[in-house]
């Protein structure tokens, strides 16, 4: 059976530097970059399940946090949509990314 990927915010808080910029190299494999910190991902179950795994050894549990926001199906009509105030959100560009 295939799943049917998902949006996803992630957005991370992370103590150390270091570590902080291992997040953000792992997510740019998986998402947009939208604002600091904040990812827009569009994942099957097994790449989000592959998104974790890689993400749960790259944090320290007591210090960090990384938060998935399930959006909905993607292109589904009902697919939240951003809106903003000030700057306005560009939408990402489209692109295949081999992982």
């Amino acid at each position: 059976m295939r799943s049917h990927p998902q949006v996803y915010l992630v957005c991370y808080d992370i103590a150390d530097p270091k570590r902080l910029r291992r997040v953000h190299r792992i997510l740019r494999g998986y998402g947009d970059a939208m604002q600091l910190s904040v990812f827009l991902c569009q994942l099957t179950e097994l790449q989000r399940a592959h998104l974790v795994a890689l993400l749960e050894r790259a944090v320290h549990h007591d210090a960090d946090q990384v938060m998935f926001v399930p959006l909905g199906a993607a292109g589904a009509r009902t697919t939240w949509r951003a809106w903003s105030i000030g700057r306005a959100i560009v939408e990402p560009e489209r692109v295949v990314r081999i992982v």
